[in-house]
């Protein structure tokens, strides 16, 4: 059984909801392992504010690196086929030959850093070809107002945005936006046991 994706409790856990986020669409609820929840939220939260108050300013690229290499070893040590890569500036974009388009294509999921007030993340789980699929755990009642991003309310196992490929490859600080190319990040995780060949999809872009 596959649970529904869940919203943050804080305004600040974005980092940890969503990489549960990205497990609970992976896996079916059977599947996943306690210790794999236990150590998602033991390391994120791990920045501070300018205040100096801890785990104030959500989670670092750094705790999503050390999080997706920690998911490698347990998944290699346990048994558990998951696998994850980091991608980094001008990698993480949407388009054809993108390493995120093909994540997508082969059902993998995304956990990807994009702008909405300030840096916040997200989970994309699927494309159509001109609209990314994804699932945003800050909850929210009204739609937007920019043409491209839709509100979506009946796909609680997959998504609550739509959002065009042209919003979220700017580099301007709009709402999902990735940003400037230097300042990118997104980290790809794929059940390897469901994982679509290339060979196997048909292309859409």
């Amino acid at each position: 059984m596959k649970n529904p994706l869940s919203y943050q409790t804080t305004e600040y856990d974005c980092g940890p909801t969503t990489v549960l986020n990205a497990i609970n669409f992976l896996f079916h609820r059977e599947e996943i392992l306690p210790e794999v929840v236990k150590s998602i939220m033991q390391y994120t939260l791990d920045s501070y504010n300018s205040k100096g108050e801890a785990y104030k300013s959500g989670t670092s690229g750094m705790a999503m690196m050390f999080l997706a290499n920690w998911l490698n070893h347990f998944g290699k040590v346990k048994k558990w086929p998951i696998y994850c890569e980091v991608l980094n500036g001008e990698q993480v974009y949407i388009g054809k030959n993108s390493k995120i388009t093909e994540c997508l294509q082969q059902g993998g999921a995304v956990v990807a850093r994009v702008m909405l007030g300030c840096w916040h993340y997200v989970l994309l789980t699927g494309t159509d070809g001109e609209h990314v699929y994804i699932f945003d755990p800050y909850y929210r009642r009204n739609p937007f107002k920019e043409d491209g991003v839709e509100m979506i309310k009946n796909e609680p196992t997959k998504m609550n945005r739509k959002v065009l490929y042209s919003i979220l490859n700017s580099e301007e600080k709009g709402n999902y936006a990735l940003g400037k190319l230097d300042g990118r990040e997104c980290v790809l995780m794929y059940h390897q046991e469901r994982r679509r060949t290339m060979d196997s999809i048909e292309y859409i872009i």
